[in-house]
């Protein structure tokens, strides 16, 4: 089964009755499993479309399914547990919470899954040793650098090893050798557990990688080329 599907999908901001169409419908299937870049220039719609796959936000017209489930059709109770157990978000913004260390906000989403607190210490602080902050996990956000931010935010999205992650710009804040170490990482994750990663990106380190790129432009799909 398709992992995501999407169909004419339309996504038209207003702002001071200005209207700016973001998407122009855009059809996609993403098989479970793929490890998929999402390509183009900024303001072409690729934050737009991972946030409508996610279900972030809604579409203006068309339709996200995942795995076979409308997400219009949720209620905004199901659309969170879906979320909560299914997704992990990498995020331009990082969004971790400033008043927690990074090992709390790596540890807060195992939290409101409702493990106990000891198995959400080892898990989060073996993923942050991972991505190479076993030394800072202690820190919050603020005395971190961006590049160590977007590692927290990172292993926050992978640590509970959710079915699907969603990455915008995950490496635009790291340097080569922590780039390529963090997407080693989502790659052995995609081969040995299936987890389905889709990315939008820049950066050509991540193109090379995936074996799909999608190229957006305008609100539409310019190129799909699948690499052997």
């Amino acid at each position: 089964m398709a992992g995501i599907v999407c169909e004419k999908l339309v996504k038209t901001y207003v702002i001071k009755d200005v209207e700016t169409r973001a998407l122009r419908g855009v059809d996609l299937t993403v098989e479970n499993g793929e490890f998929t870049a999402i390509a183009g220039p900024s303001g072409s719609g690729k934050t737009t479309l991972l946030n409508l796959l996610g279900g972030l936000d809604d579409p203006t017209s068309g339709t996200v399914r995942l795995d076979g489930l409308d997400l219009s059709t949720l209620s905004s109770g199901k659309l969170s547990s879906l979320r909560l157990h299914k997704m992990g978000f990498v995020f331009q913004a990082y969004n971790l919470i400033p008043v927690l260390s990074g090992l709390e906000n790596v540890e807060y989403i195992l939290l409101l899954q409702g493990l106990p607190a000891v198995e959400r210490r080892e898990k989060a602080e073996a993923i942050l040793t991972k991505v190479g902050l076993g030394d800072i996990m202690q820190k919050k956000p603020m005395e971190m650098s961006g590049g160590q931010q977007q590692r927290v935010a990172v292993a926050r999205a992978i640590v509970h090893q959710p079915e699907l992650v969603l990455a915008d710009e995950p490496t635009a804040n790291l340097d080569s050798k922590t780039a390529e170490s963090l997407l080693h990482l989502m790659l052995e994750l995609n081969e040995q557990m299936g987890v389905t990663y889709l990315f939008s990106t820049h950066d050509h380190r991540v193109m090379e990688h995936a074996r799909r790129l999608v190229e957006i432009r305008d609100g539409l799909i310019d190129s799909d080329e699948r690499k052997e």
